[in-house]
């Protein structure tokens, strides 16, 4: 040991501090830009195709976003996914190239365009076809442009440069070319069932295009008298049905009953009060006006419902009652009992066959005068309403199903606009109010639902309407887009059939010149029905997380035939040339002449001029009409894996696809309609995984709107903390539940990146001058040992959650890592031997060597989540590596030395440490001490593990002093030793303050004389 100098020497010189260029301070929102350029500039992407050339694929799918609006957080969180999954299967060691995509036609984008049409007064009709697809189309590609910077910004890794559009002319002819298939094979029919319809926007809805909102909707009780019965009581008697949709009456055919459902035949009475208070009596003045206001007729009161609904329907009538100021009276009230003098009033629902009853607006003539029979309907129950439902096969599906099997048609009465034919009988054209004007208006209107609109006015004029209130709270469907209520229509659609068995041996898989060589997947023929090829298809497909399986399979296994049409202008149109019949043409030479041309020209060319030229020769162009119908969207983007995955056009793509990933609103949007799709052209699914994450909320868990003010804008987020900070929260989340963002998680996040930025800091400074590796190291001390064991364990469960697309929990792992492991344990025990050992002494070229192996291993982890970042701190490092155009993102996943699983008694070890710092921090609060070096520790004997001495276990608690004891507390002292003026640890080597500690000593000596 050293004497003190008479002048105390200032060490600061001698000791070996971290220094680095990589500075604290982020400043992420002006260092992204610039480092994003350069990925630009060098060609990253292509840089890692012809890296990555002959490797393992891996193929993520993209599923195309609407271009029509800046991108959201949910965009961003979806992407980010994406780019995660692209990039930590790169990292370990696939070619996963990545073609992002959007969704262009359809109505999102025709609505917009009609609504810049409307600001200018200008009306859509009386613009030509091709003119306002080149709107629509122009409207597109300027948010396929936004959105593909705003995408950028965000550090995604794709192929910006060659996207991929549902509106390119190669994909609208891989649309055209994929439908044909469907028409060559005759799986597809045009046929009449109720669809969503939006009287708005005048067109077929997808179920995935409809959004449920809650309403309150008119809830009316209306009579039907019975004209015939096997039953004789019945007749005369009035059938009473529920609904909650009043403009469904007007083209009601039949009603409905429940074979097993009990039904009663009943009596109403109305009571009013007697004059000068004696007892009330029926059948007074105000008994008759009290009937006929309620619109039952007075002397027909004998009505029939189920039992177990009488109490419901009898609140239902007391409330409409209870509602009427009939002058001279009290207030009525209903008496409802077991009719009087009716031998049996107890009927089985299927005893009511044979019934038929007439319309309430018989009177009309016509369509009302046809009789309206009782039908048995298995989705009749007693949960709501009377226990027997009005059939309007026009618009309901269980409906329309029922009335066909028994020779009931559709009758069409509302138009594409929700209003009623012209020449229909009750609300059409000619039905007039008192004032000369029509009364009818668009079905989805409320107060022409309302109980004193013109539906329930004629109702209750003729004696029908029993009870009628505004009150009735439901959910009902609505368009995602205009937010219009919509209803179920019965219109002409082309649809697909699932319980069809498909003729898949007697067409060609492939695709048309041009396009690539699809797989033909069906050797044989397989027989089997779409619905059964889905669900085996399901049943085969990975779904993560496992819910998936469940929803998608519900779905597809009770779904309807799919409608295909649409009828709007924007869109790929369904080319097909339809006899009178209705039959179609099966051509394959006029097919291909058609997708030729959409090659070409796109969903221009089917144009009625070039009839003639499709048909040719072979046919006679007049016996043929035009579809003017288009697909839906949805078939458009279940159509994206032929034309992106097969399509010459992206050649390190390959078919099928590994995973697809989109929010969970998906399992009824793309990821059913690409199943469909390819199931019944390829006979299997265009992929081998599902990804499903949930949806952004607001930090209370609340959906975000801008009505709100609660939607937290990504834009606004990398202008202020940069794109790492979401992609930090992104990955941190679990996404495959609904999760949520807000302004204090945020800054949550934040503190995490400052800490992984901090642990990267120090690595660059310790390893500052760096250029050895392990094998420079003659000896690994134990603690280094144990630090490679968790890091080799570490990087076992970080490949694992990286494969199973576990995001969270590998973005958990990372950071608690940095935080626990290393810099609250291993770099805290270090410092001293990084800032004090002699420069070249072994053991601090030990430690110096695992730092560049954790350093190798955490840039590498990281680069997938925090882009930005990791790309600074391996160009800080590596500054050579930059200049050569080089980038992290071009590496590997690291290769961890084998050195075993992580040694137990350091875990024994760790959890005394702990114990120690909690037992020295009171006294370093009361400022007893000022730090654990100042500290004499003793701990119970028992609890340190075998091997260590106490000079290092003073050395691993960062301690004056370790002593053991018989007692099971921990106890703190304050030393009494004095402080090395250079590494400050307190010893009793060291005489006086400011003196130097033996090490101290040497390294200090050895300095001096080398200089």
């Amino acid at each position: 040991m050293s004497e003190p100098e008479a002048t105390a020497r200032d060490y600061k010189d001698t000791v070996f501090l971290p220094k680095t260029a990589f500075p604290m301070k982020a400043g992420l929102p002006q260092k992204e830009p610039g480092i994003l350029a350069r990925w630009q500039e060098i060609g990253l992407y292509q840089k890692l195709r012809e890296e990555r050339a002959g490797r393992e694929k891996f193929i993520l799918h993209d599923g195309p976003p609407y271009a029509n609006g800046d991108m959201h957080i949910g965009h961003a969180l979806n992407r980010i996914l994406k780019d995660m999954v692209v990039r930590s299967q790169t990292l370990l060691g696939k070619d996963a190239p990545f073609v992002p995509g959007w969704d262009c036609h359809g109505l999102p984008i025709e609505w917009k365009v009609e609504e810049q049409y409307r600001k200018k007064k200008r009306d859509k009709k009386e613009v030509p076809a091709k003119e306002f697809r080149a709107e629509c189309r122009a409207y597109a590609q300027g948010w396929v442009d936004t959105q593909r910077e705003q995408l950028k910004r965000l550090g995604l890794m794709a192929d910006f440069d060659n996207p991929y559009l549902t509106m390119q002319f190669e994909s609208e002819a891989t649309i055209v070319a994929e439908l044909m298939k469907f028409v060559e094979s005759g799986n597809l029919y045009r046929g009449s069932k109720p669809v969503m319809w939006s009287p708005v926007e005048e067109t077929a809805l997808a179920e995935a295009e409809v959004e449920y909102e809650d309403i309150t909707s008119t809830q009316i009780d209306v009579a039907f008298e019975i004209v015939e019965s096997p039953i004789p009581e019945l007749v005369g008697a009035h059938a009473v049905i529920w609904t909650t949709t009043p403009w469904t009456i007007p083209v009601n055919q039949a009603l409905a009953y429940g074979p097993d459902i009990d039904y009663r035949l009943l009596d109403i009475t109305y009571d009013a009060g007697a004059p000068d208070g004696q007892s009330p009596q029926a059948g007074t003045v105000a008994t008759v006006e009290a009937a006929e206001a309620a619109g039952l007729p007075a002397d027909a009161t004998r009505i029939l419902i189920a039992y177990d609904l009488v109490g419901q329907f009898k609140a239902r009538l007391n409330a409409a009652l209870s509602k009427l100021n009939i002058e001279g009276a009290v207030e009525p009230t209903v008496n409802v009992f077991d009719a009087l003098g009716v031998k049996n009033s107890r009927y089985k629902g299927s005893e009511l066959a044979g019934t038929v009853a007439r319309h309430p607006m018989h009177h009309l003539g016509g369509f009302y005068a046809k009789p309206r029979p009782f039908l048995p309907g298995d989705f009749v129950t007693t949960d709501s309403g009377t226990g027997l439902v009005h059939m309007s096969p026009d618009h309901g599906e269980d409906d329309f199903d029922l009335c066909k099997a028994n020779g009931l048609d559709p009758v069409f009465a509302v138009m594409d606009n929700g209003v009623y034919r012209d020449d229909w009988a009750w609300l059409g054209a000619d039905d007039l109010d008192n004032e000369g004007k029509p009364r009818r208006r668009s079905v989805i209107n409320k107060p022409f639902n309302a109980p004193d609109g013109p539906i329930c006015s004629d109702l209750r004029a003729a004696g029908a309407l029993l009870s009628a209130s505004e009150d009735y709270a439901h959910s009902y469907p609505h368009s995602w887009r205009s937010k219009a209520k919509v209803i179920y229509r019965c219109t002409p659609q082309w649809f697909v059939p699932m319980d069809k068995p498909l003729d898949t041996g007697d067409f060609d898989v492939g695709v048309p010149e041009g396009f690539g060589a699809a797989v033909a997947l069906f050797t044989s023929k397989d027989h089997s029905t779409l619905r059964e090829i889905a669900m085996r298809e399901i049943d085969r497909v990975q779904f993560y997380p496992p819910k998936g399986k469940r929803r998608l399979g519900s779905m597809v296994e009770g779904r309807p035939d799919w409608v295909l049409s649409r009828q709007r202008a924007w869109g790929v149109p369904i080319t097909l040339f339809v006899r009178p019949d209705g039959s179609y043409l099966q051509d394959s030479s006029v097919n291909a002449r058609v997708v030729a041309a959409v090659r070409e020209q796109g969903v221009d060319a089917w144009d009625e001029s070039r009839k003639a030229e499709f048909l040719g020769e072979a046919h006679n162009s007049d016996e043929f009409e035009m579809v003017t119908d288009i697909l839906d969207v949805w078939f458009d983007s279940g159509c994206t894996h032929a034309f992106t995955l097969e399509g010459d056009r992206w050649p390190d793509q390959r078919w099928p696809a590994d995973l697809y990933l989109e929010g969970s609103d998906q399992h009824r949007g793309w990821f059913q309609s690409s199943l469909l799709e390819s199931s019944a052209t390829r006979g299997r699914a265009p992929y081998d995984a599902v990804l499903t994450h949930g949806f952004t909320m607001d930090s209370k868990g609340k959906k975000m709107s801008k009505s709100l003010g609660n939607t937290i804008d990504p834009r606004k987020v990398m202008e202020q903390t940069g794109a790492d900070i979401i992609r930090l929260w992104a990955l941190s989340v679990d996404f495959t539940e609904d999760h949520r963002i807000g302004d204090e998680i945020l800054k949550g996040v934040g503190d995490q990146y400052r800490k992984l930025r901090n642990t990267f800091r120090y690595m660059l400074g310790a390893l500052d001058g760096y250029v050895g590796d392990m094998s420079d190291a003659t000896e690994i001390p134990e603690l280094e040992v144990y630090v490679l064991s968790l890091l080799a364990e570490l990087d076992a469960k970080m490949r694992k959650a990286a494969e199973e697309y576990d995001f969270n929990t590998y973005t958990r792992l990372l950071v608690d890592f940095c935080n626990e492991d290393l810099s609250a344990f291993f770099f805290d025990i270090r410092k001293d031997r990084l800032y004090c050992d002699g420069a070249e002494d072994p053991a601090r070229n030990a430690y110096r060597a695992v730092l560049d192996i954790l350093f190798h291993a955490l840039v590498r982890y990281a680069a997938p989540v925090l882009v930005f970042t990791a790309e600074e701190v391996w160009q800080t490092r590596y500054p050579e590596d930059g200049e050569q155009d080089g980038s992290v993102h071009l590496l590997d996943w690291p290769s961890i030395p084998p050195v075993g699983a992580p040694d137990a008694r350091w875990a024994q070890l760790r959890t005394l440490r702990e114990q120690v710092m909690e037992a020295i921090e009171p006294l370093r609060r009361d400022k007893t001490i000022r730090s654990g070096l100042e500290a004499d520790v003793t701990v119970p004997a028992a609890a340190v593990p075998e091997g260590f001495t106490d000079d290092r276990l003073a050395e691993l608690f960062i301690t004056a002093s370790v002593t053991r004891s018989n007692s099971d507390a921990v106890t703190v002292t304050r030393t009494t030793d004095h402080k090395c003026g250079r590494c400050w640890r307190l010893l009793p080597e060291v005489e006086e303050d400011g003196a130097l500690c033996d090490r101290c000593d040497k390294v200090v000596s050895e300095m001096d004389a080398a200089a």
